[in-house]
């Protein structure tokens, strides 16, 4: 007995070692993780060194700690109960780290460099600006960095947004904690907003604009010392380019639909009256028939009255009596 324990204690020892998180850091960055997720910190890590500066802002400074969490309960924990249920990774800013989920993660946590750099564009804007970007901004930047294209594919088939709904900037803020749906709507027109937004200076980008932002402090300021327009007058150019460039898309996606739903409905029927149409014409190629070969007999009749030599009937006379019926003499 003693000798089992005294094997077994090494053993667990040994275990605890394996399953114990590690570490790597390579620039102003560190990874926490568990064995399980070595490959995915290692590829992480790298592309965040090699990748380390974001549009318009200088090359950030401050140190990042990224945690992969093993597994979606510890990521819960990590990151606390006001975490959204969708999201694949959380950023804290003011303690500049990141929580990520690691390889055990769902499809719906979308791809982990993609990820990453989304994140670590949050904590670049912070380490510039502070807190002075609205949510919008702030969440419309990080995609707009991450190159996150796909996020307009959501504006393609929201026919009733773009045609009839366009909201504000101060209402796109409180989209982004309305459930998994509203907020991909809602990162999807912040990202088509800074797009907007940078494509009003195509030379210098938005390196001028968030110059004079940190310098005069506000958004406002910023916009008309930049692009001589104010935030309102921004704020009606994005509703109407976002809705002129996907509405028409969004129409044509949501008469598609249309078509196929009116395809199933008519379909069936379309089918039931083609062959009903069958049917009559059958009966009438029927009735056409039957008509011929009665012609024929009445023909072929006659025929074999003048080959007896009968003479045709008066038409004026009474008929004469057939066999087996009595008559007059």
């Amino acid at each position: 007995m003693l000798a089992v324990l005294a094997l077994a204690v090494p053993w667990r020892a040994a275990r605890a070692q394996i399953d114990a998180p590690r570490r790597l850091d390579a620039g102003r960055f560190t990874v926490v993780f568990y064995p399980a997720d070595e490959r995915l910190a290692s590829s992480l890590l790298h592309r965040a060194v090699h990748a380390d500066s974001f549009p318009g802002l200088p090359r950030p400074r401050q140190r990042v700690l990224l945690a992969i969490a093993p597994n979606k309960m510890t990521f819960r924990e990590w990151t606390g109960p006001d975490a959204p249920e969708w999201g694949g990774a959380i950023t804290f800013p003011d303690q500049r780290r990141i929580v990520m989920q690691g390889h055990r993660a769902s499809s719906d946590a979308g791809d982990p460099v993609e990820v990453l750099r989304h994140e670590l564009a949050h904590l670049a804007l912070h380490e510039y600006l502070g807190d002075l970007p609205p949510r919008w901004f702030d969440e419309g930047y990080a995609s707009y960095a991450a190159r996150e294209w796909t996020r307009e594919d959501v504006l393609t088939t929201n026919v009733g947004l773009l045609l009839h709904g366009m909201p504000s900037f101060a209402q796109l803020d409180t989209w982004f904690s309305e459930g998994s749906s509203t907020a991909e709507t809602a990162y999807a027109l912040a990202y088509r907003a800074v797009v907007e937004l940078a494509s009003l200076d195509p030379s210098a980008g938005l390196s001028k604009f968030f110059a004079n932002w940190k310098a005069r402090g506000t958004m406002d300021a910023a916009v008309r010392a930049t692009y001589g327009i104010t935030l309102d007058g921004f704020e009606k150019l994005w509703q109407q380019q976002t809705r002129r460039r996907y509405g028409a898309l969004a129409l044509v996606g949501d008469v598609a639909v249309g078509g196929l739903v009116l395809l199933v409905v008519i379909l069936p029927l379309y089918v039931l009256k083609r062959q009903r149409d069958r049917r009559r014409m059958a009966a009438l190629v029927a009735a056409d028939e039957a008509a011929d070969r009665a012609a024929r007999l009445s023909a072929i009749e006659e025929l074999l009255r003048i080959d007896r030599g009968d003479e045709p009937p008066d038409p004026g006379s009474p008929p004469r009596p057939g066999p087996g019926r009595a008559g007059a003499p």
